[in-house]
Formats: structure tokens, sequence, C-alpha cells
């Protein structure tokens, strides 16, 4: 019997889906990032993992994941063989390669990823044939979570929103101006922080100001990322929290842009579960 373990991680959590084609066992545990991770951290993560699969022992093992650059690739794949020896298939590749096989299956697109960071490629149905640099939420990651938090928080704090906005954003979110700036320029992983935000954005992105503010922000998406593929005849197809959350105003910007949009999945696993290599 082929039975798949499918993984699609990132720094802070790792879903994980065991299936033999009829029966699936899903689960998930802690992210993995052997950028910014130590081996035991990894090592203690992935024998959770084991523990809480059980047996069947997978026969085929695909996990995609934030930081899978060559070196750490042979890593990862390494230590999954040690934990199942027995599959007979074993890959670790990056994350936006998981995203674009996730939307694109085999046919050629353009497969972006909108979460806490923002990433896209152009993408031939079999690799990924180029990749513009996201660069980071402090250079780049524009249309990102926390490219948002960055917009709505200078608009907020400068005044360009409502007045009574701000109020009500300290009250919902228990916050203050030292907390953000603290949060912002002291605390470690400002870019969760700010990507944050977004769930207040969300709850009142009817306001016109904000709602241009989004807009605005994914159509730098397009301009600085997407547009740069000169490919405006491919479907463009995102995967992520905000690109789901938002999958009205992406569409909105990416019509904006000269572009048509394909699929917009919140978590990639669902449609890798579909994808056969």
């Amino acid at each position: 019997m082929n039975i798949s373990l499918i993984a699609d991680s990132g720094s802070t959590k790792t879903d994980w889906l065991l299936t033999d084609g009829t029966h699936e066992q899903r689960l998930q545990t802690a992210g993995i990032n052997p950028v910014v991770q130590d081996e035991q951290t990894i090592q203690q993560t992935l024998r959770t993992m084991q523990q809480q699969l059980g047996k069947p022992s997978p026969t085929a093992i695909h996990f995609y994941g934030a930081g899978m650059i060559d070196s750490y690739r042979q890593q990862m794949a390494r230590r999954l063989h040690d934990l199942f020896p027995t599959a007979t298939v074993v890959e670790a590749e990056s994350d936006l390669l998981g995203a674009a096989r996730a939307v694109c299956q085999h046919e050629a697109g353009i497969a972006c990823i909108l979460g806490t960071g923002s990433n896209s490629c152009l993408y031939d149905g079999n690799a990924i044939v180029s990749n513009v640099p996201p660069l980071g939420f402090i250079l780049g990651d524009e249309g990102s979570g926390a490219h948002l938090g960055k917009l709505f928080l200078n608009a907020l704090l400068k005044g360009d929103l409502p007045p009574a906005m701000l109020s009500d954003f300290y009250a919902t979110m228990h916050l203050t101006y030292p907390d953000i700036i603290r949060r912002v320029y002291r605390e470690p992983l400002p870019n969760r922080f700010l990507a944050s935000t977004s769930l207040y954005i969300r709850a009142h992105v009817e306001e016109p100001q904000l709602r241009q503010l989004v807009v605005s922000a994914f159509r730098a998406f397009f301009d600085k990322n997407v547009a740069k593929y000169c490919r405006p005849d491919l479907p463009v197809s995102a995967v992520g929290s905000i690109a789901h959350a938002y999958a009205d105003l992406f569409r909105e910007a990416a019509a904006d842009a000269g572009f048509h949009l394909g699929i917009i999945m919140k978590s990639p696993i669902e449609g890798l579960r579909y994808y056969a290599p």
C-alpha cells in the first residue's frame, strides 16, 4: 500500500497529512525553519510528529517548508528518512514550490504566498523558473500581513484614518502607543506583531480609507512582484491566510493590474493532497 506523508511548514506551525488515497490522518506541530532553529529543536518537533502519527509508516514523504535552501533541504530529507527508513521517496522542498504545486498542480501559472510574509514565483508546471526576491518585511513583502500592519499603523498613528478608529483600536487590541513602539522596535518577531493587526483591519475594511489602503498594498504586490514575470496570460493563484481573508480585495487589485486570478486557498495542504509527482 502506498502511504504518503505531506507537510507544509512555516516558522510558527507545521501541518501534516498522512494519506493512502482513501483514509487521512491530520495533525499539527510546531513550525520547522532551519534558518532560525537549532538541530535539537527540529529533532524534538519531528519526534513529536512521529509519536502522534503512530503507525503505519509512510512509503513516500513530501516536506515543504520555510528556509529550505539546498543544504537545509538535504539535511531535512536525511532527518525524515532516519525517522521513516522504509520510505522509498523522501523530498524536502521550499514552501514556495509547495504553494505552486498546490494551486497549479502540473499547469503553468504564477503562484503566490500571502501570509505573515509574501512571496511569488513563475511556475512551468514542474518547477519554479523565476522568483522575484521577497526581501522580508523591512525591504519588501508587499501585500503580506506584516506589510498591511505597517501601513495601517502608520496611517492610524499619523491621523490618516478616522480619529475614532485610533481609540477603538487601542481598546480592542489592548494596546497603547508605547506598547506598539516597544513591540515593533524592542521585542522579537515584530513582523508577527504587525501581521496580528490584520484581524482588526479585516473587521473594519469597509471603512473607505482603510479599504483603499489594503487594495493599494495588494496592488504594490502585483506591481513589484507579479508584473516582473511578464506573463499576464497566466492565472495568478495564491495560498495563505491574507490571500484567503482578503480574497475579494486581492481579486480587485489583480484586475486593476491586468491579471486574472486562479485558485485561492488558505492552506497549501488542501491542494498538495491531490498533487501526484
